[in-house]
C-alpha cells in the first residue's frame, strides 16, 4: 500500500480542519487564522457556528435574491431529488428542464426564445462565446473569430471568459490566454461621474470605440462583443444613458452579434427581469446564472435569438447541430429550483419591489458621503458600490479590514473589490433594514483609519 493509500484508508471525518479546503478568490492564510465561518441562513440573514446573526448585504454572492431558506424552493428541491435526481441532458431530456426552459424565454425581452443551460456563469459565458464563433462559421463567415469585452469587465474565470475580460488579476497569471481578443474602453471616469445616482449623463461616447476596433481589425473578424449591463465584480458601473443602445447599433452595422453577460444583472438586480429590459435593448444572447435558482443550486445558461438558433437547425435531423454541453446542463434538481425561485419571484412582485426601493437605497447609500475615506459612490437598481481611498503602499487592505470588522463587529456581510465595497443585498430587504446596513457603514468608516 502507498503512504497516500493508508492516509485515507479510515475515512475519517475532521469537520474542524480547515487546511485541505483552498477557498476561491480568498487569502487563505489570513482566514484560516481567522476564519468568517456560516452554519445557516434564512430570510435576510447568516448566521455563524456561534449563533450570531449576519444581515446579508451582498444576496451571498449576488445570487440568492429571493433571500434564504424560501420555503418553496427548498421544498422543490427535496421533492425533486426524490423523485428524479438525475437525467442525461445528450439525447434524453426531463419535463422540469423545458418547463424552465420556456418560462426563462417568456420572462427575456424580445425574440430571445431559446435557452442553453449550463451550471455557472464561467460556463455560460464560455457557451455564448463558441456559439457566436460556430454561428458565424455555418453561415459561411469562418473568418469572424475575434471576440470583443471590455475594460474592467468580468465574464467568470473560463479561459473564454477571463480571455475577454479585463481585471487584471484575473488574466496575468495564466499565459497568452486567447488569441484574437481586444478590448473596450471601461465606462467609468471619477471626475465626470462621481457619487452618481442610477446611470451617468457623461459616457455614452465611449461605445463608439468599438467603430474604433472595427476599423483596426475590420468587421469580416469580428464574431461577438461582450459586455456587462452593469459592470458588477469591478465595482459597480452602471452604464451611461444611451451607451448600450449605440452598441446595438454599431453591431447591427457590421453584422456583430451583442452578448450581454447579466449573470448578476437578470432576476431583479437592476429592478426588472433583466437589464436588456431596463434599457430597452435586446442582444442576440444573454447569459444567465446566479438569481436564476436565488443561489441554491448550481446553474447557468444562454438565451439565444431566434435567428442565431435557426442558423444551426439545418442538415440532417439525426445530426448533432451543436457540439457542446455539460453533463450538469439542465439538472433536474437545478431546473426544479429555478422554476420555484421564478413562482416566487412573480408571487412576491420582488422585480418590482426592488425597483420601489431603489430611490431610498440610493439616497441610504449617499448618506455616506463626506464619511472618512469615501471618495466615490455609485448606485443603481438595489446595488451599492463606495470608492474608499487606499492606503500608500497596500491597495486593498483598507477595504478588507472593513470586510473583517463588519462581519465581527457589526454583524453585516458585506463584498469587497481591491478597496470599493459592493453591496447587492436580497430583494426581500426591507426599509428599516437598508437604513441598518448603511447606519452600520457609516459607524465602521468613522472608525477606520
Amino acid at each position: 500500500m502507498t503512504e497516500a493509500f493508508n492516509k485515507n484508508a479510515g475515512w475519517e471525518a475532521t469537520p474542524n480542519n480547515l487546511e485541505p479546503f483552498w477557498l476561491p478568490f480568498t487569502p487563505n492564510r489570513n482566514f484560516k487564522k481567522n476564519p468568517r465561518m456560516i452554519s445557516r441562513a434564512e430570510g435576510m440573514f447568516y448566521y455563524t457556528t456561534s449563533g450570531d446573526a449576519i444581515i446579508d448585504g451582498t444576496a451571498g454572492l449576488w445570487c440568492c435574491n429571493a433571500g434564504h431558506g424560501r420555503t418553496k424552493i427548498v421544498e422543490a428541491i427535496r421533492q425533486q431529488a426524490g423523485e428524479l435526481d438525475y437525467a442525461p441532458a445528450f439525447q434524453f431530456g426531463h419535463p422540469k428542464v423545458f418547463e424552465l426552459a420556456s418560462r426563462l424565454t417568456m420572462m427575456a425581452p424580445g425574440d430571445l426564445d431559446y435557452c442553453f443551460f449550463s451550471n455557472s456563469g464561467s460556463e455560460a459565458v464560455d457557451s455564448a462565446l463558441k456559439i457566436a464563433i460556430a454561428y458565424h462559421n455555418i453561415s459561411g463567415n469562418g473568418s469572424r473569430t475575434r471576440l470583443i469585452g471590455r475594460e474592467r469587465g468580468y465574464h467568470g474565470v473560463g479561459f473564454g471568459g477571463i480571455s475577454v475580460g479585463g481585471i487584471v488579476n484575473n488574466r496575468k497569471f495564466f499565459g497568452s490566454l486567447l488569441a484574437g481578443t481586444d478590448h473596450l474602453p471601461h465606462t467609468y471616469n471619477r471626475a465626470e461621474t462621481a457619487f452618481t445616482k442610477g446611470e451617468p449623463e457623461w459616457g455614452a461616447d465611449l461605445a463608439d470605440k468599438l467603430s474604433d476596433i472595427v476599423t483596426l481589425h475590420d468587421p469580416s473578424t469580428i464574431a461577438a462583443v461582450i459586455v456587462e449591463p452593469m459592470a458588477g465584480s469591478t465595482g459597480v458601473l452602471p452604464p451611461p444613458k444611451g451607451y448600450l443602445k449605440r452598441l446595438r447599433e454599431i453591431c447591427d452595422q457590421h453584422g456583430i452579434l451583442l452578448i450581454f453577460d447579466e449573470v448578476i444583472t437578470a432576476f431583479g438586480r437592476l429592478g426588472f427581469a433583466t437589464a436588456a429590459e431596463r434599457y430597452g435593448v435586446v442582444p442576440d444572447m444573454m447569459t444567465f446564472a446566479k438569481g436564476v435558482t436565488s443561489g441554491t443550486v448550481p446553474m447557468g445558461g444562454v438565451l439565444v435569438r431566434d435567428h442565431v438558433y435557426q442558423t444551426f437547425m439545418n442538415g440532417p435531423e439525426h445530426a448533432i447541430e451543436l457540439f457542446h454541453g455539460y453533463t450538469y446542463s439542465g439538472h433536474p434538481l437545478a431546473a426544479a429550483a429555478g422554476i420555484a425561485s421564478m413562482d416566487v419571484y412573480q408571487e412576491e412582485g420582488l422585480f418590482e419591489r426592488a425597483l420601489s426601493l431603489e430611490d431610498q437605497w440610493a439616497d441610504a447609500a449617499m448618506s455616506l458621503k463626506g464619511k472618512p475615506h469615501v471618495v466615490d459612490i455609485r448606485t443603481i437598481g438595489l446595488v451599492a458600490g463606495i470608492d474608499l481611498e487606499s492606503r500608500k503602499d497596500a491597495v486593498g487592505a483598507r477595504g478588507f479590514e472593513l470586510m473583517e470588522r463588519a462581519y465581527n463587529e457589526e454583524g453585516l456581510m458585506v463584498r469587497v473589490t481591491g478597496d470599493t465595497i459592493a453591496l447587492s443585498p436580497p430583494l426581500i430587504i426591507e426599509e428599516r433594514q437598508i437604513a441598518e446596513i448603511f447606519e452600520k457603514l457609516g459607524k465602521l468608516l468613522s472608525n477606520l483609519d
